[in-house]
């Protein structure tokens, strides 16, 4: 259900009783107008066709237009717009069905299989502010695209094999695995790891024994493998409390980190240079693909085994491609990835389709994540230079919503108050985040974000729970506010029109993978909503009828508000 959606066929039509049926299907070109609810501007590009002037085929088009009662007004300006006003009764029949219906107006798509790749921190390290944007942005997707009627598999690619793990195993055992340092893995791992750098690097007996580990580690030693899982295992902790924080839903099932693939590795080479794909240049076996060159003009390699005989990144995701659509069938694959990888996947994607492993009927998508910027527009990082923690940033993020609800809330209980701060601060942190195109930078600011007022979360929220509060006045549940709607003031009418276009949004953001789209349209209702709210008293209306069609009206609000804000990852508190 939107604006388009119900008139693009009365439009389509109309055009074709206008022009003729060889015009059938012509796009209407529906576009959004100051001057009107709704304009056509077909006339325009259909005059070339015809080789007519545009404002006698858009007098044509309305003349056929239907007369229903869909619109109001049909008007015709400048070349040859149509102006479309739609009449009171029409969209208070749209709203109230879309009151009635459980999904408010959010189609059910044809399922598709959609492994979601995301988040993806590294054992036994901190994930800092760089890891924000990827977990925010694919638990979005991975909501919606559930919520249209997707199976969505998330792939959480996390960096458990390699190297290092020789390293930091020989730290573990001089540690001990129960000792108050290897706890450190699960709070501070950043620590565990710069001490097994740091002891990596001065002593020449640890560093051999380091080596000798990683060699048993990829042999597949019971003992050192033992060891290797005790360290993802208290990472995993830390992992856990980074998404129970951000309150995303990612669990301990969703890890396919690399180590996962570990065993197709050997496999994927064998198969590329069996298959004249993959030839070895310079002690490495590598593919050179068409259109990949650098800039001197020299081809690019995609390496897949290097001359030590070690693997790297694109034997991996390689393996990743190729069992996401032979296990799990997947027609739809998504990353949810740093723009820079954008080369890197184009290439693994290519060797795949070559191999056969990707098929053309399978869409791959690299949905690029943006830098996180400070105030002095330059990536977000400590004072030191360090990546800034991500734990870190969340907390502050909280302290500064608990301040603004103090100043703001004196009234509210303590309990009350230390219970919706996370909701907010986390909240504004995922809006902020969400709010702007996701290949795009932003600048953190918590002050801006934690704000109740301007395109935030904390706005949003209180929206909510400004709709909340007239129900608590009523004494009575928005479940129980399903009267005809019927829409006559402007401020009503306006609230109307947006909410309509929900089930739209939705739909647009899981095909274009655009949550900003959602931000968008949900300030979009909360602003209308706040006019209605001051224009149009709902418990002092002035009937009976007008009252029980304004609280209708605002549970429809309430239920998109808190709808689209889930679908976000973000909470609507019940209180602000």
């Amino acid at each position: 259900m939107s604006l388009q959606s119900e008139l693009a066929p009365l439009v389509s039509a109309a055009i074709e009783a206008a022009l003729g049926s060889e015009l059938s299907g012509a796009d209407p070109v529906l576009r959004p107008s100051q001057f009107s609810d709704i304009q056509v501007n077909a006339a325009l590009g259909l005059a070339k066709r015809v080789g007519r002037a545009p404002r006698d085929i858009a007098a044509e088009i309305v003349g056929h237009l239907a007369t229903d009662g869909t619109f109001e007004q049909v008007e015709i300006s400048g070349p040859g717009f149509i102006n479309l006003t739609l009449a009171g009764d029409w969209i208070s029949n749209q709203v109230s069905a879309m009151a009635a219906d459980d999904r408010l107006g959010v189609p059910r798509q044809d399922t598709q299989q959609v492994p979601i790749d995301y988040s993806a921190p590294n054992v036994a390290k901190e994930m800092h502010v760089g890891h924000l944007r990827t977990t925010v942005v694919g638990d979005a997707l991975a909501r919606t695209l559930e919520h249209l009627g997707h199976h969505v598999i998330r792939q959480n690619h996390i960096g458990d094999w390699g190297t290092p793990f020789g390293m930091l195993i020989e730290h573990l055992l001089e540690v001990g695995e129960d000792g108050e340092e290897a706890r450190r893995l699960e709070s501070d791992p950043n620590a565990f790891y710069q001490a097994a750098r740091g002891r990596f690097e001065s002593d020449e007996d640890f560093a051999t024994r380091s080596r000798a580990r990683v060699v048993s580690l990829q042999a597949g030693d019971e003992e050192t493998l033992r060891l290797w899982d005790g360290l993802v295992e208290l990472s995993k902790h830390y992992f856990n409390r980074i998404y129970g924080a951000l309150g995303v839903t990612l669990t301990d099932a969703d890890l396919a980190g690399e180590s996962t693939y570990n065993d197709d590795l050997a496999a994927i080479c064998a198969e590329l240079e069996a298959a004249g794909i993959a030839t070895v240049s310079d002690g490495a076996l590598c593919v050179f693909l068409e259109g990949y060159s650098g800039r001197d003009g020299k081809p690019v390699p995609l390496i897949i085994r290097k001359s030590d005989g070690g693997y790297g990144y694109a034997t991996t995701d390689l393996a990743t491609v190729r069992h996401r659509v032979r296990a799990l069938g997947a027609d739809r694959i998504l990353y949810v990835i740093g723009a820079p990888q954008a080369l890197h996947l184009n290439m693994v994607w290519d060797t795949a389709r070559l191999a056969g492993w990707l098929p053309q009927s399978v869409e791959v998508v690299h949905v690029q994540i943006g830098n996180v910027l400070g105030k002095d527009r330059k990536i977000l990082r400590t004072r030191s230079g360090a990546p800034l923690r991500l734990m870190a940033l969340l907390e502050e993020a909280v302290g500064a919503a608990r301040a603004v609800i103090d100043e703001a809330r004196p009234d509210l209980p303590e309990e009350t108050r230390a219970a919706i701060a996370p909701q907010i601060g986390i909240g504004a942190v995922k809006y902020a985040d969400l709010s702007v195109a996701h290949d795009s930078e932003y600048v953190f600011d918590l002050e801006r974000m934690t704000a109740l007022t301007g395109n935030t979360g904390p706005y949003l929220q209180y929206a909510a729970a400004r709709v909340r509060s007239i129900f608590r006045t009523a004494g009575m549940a928005p479940g129980q506010a399903r009267s005809q709607i019927v829409v006559s003031e402007p401020a009503e009418r306006e609230l109307a029109l947006e909410l309509i276009e929900f089930g739209e949004v939705v739909a647009h953001v899981g095909t274009a993978l655009e949550p900003h789209r959602l931000c968008s349209h949900l300030f979009q209702v909360a602003q209308a909503f706040s006019a209605f709210y001051e224009n149009c008293p709902v418990l002092q209306a002035a009937d009976l009828h007008v009252r029980d069609s304004r609280l209708a009206l605002c549970a429809v609000t309430l239920d998109v508000l808190v709808t689209g804000l889930g679908l976000l990852g973000i909470d609507s508190p019940e209180v602000m």
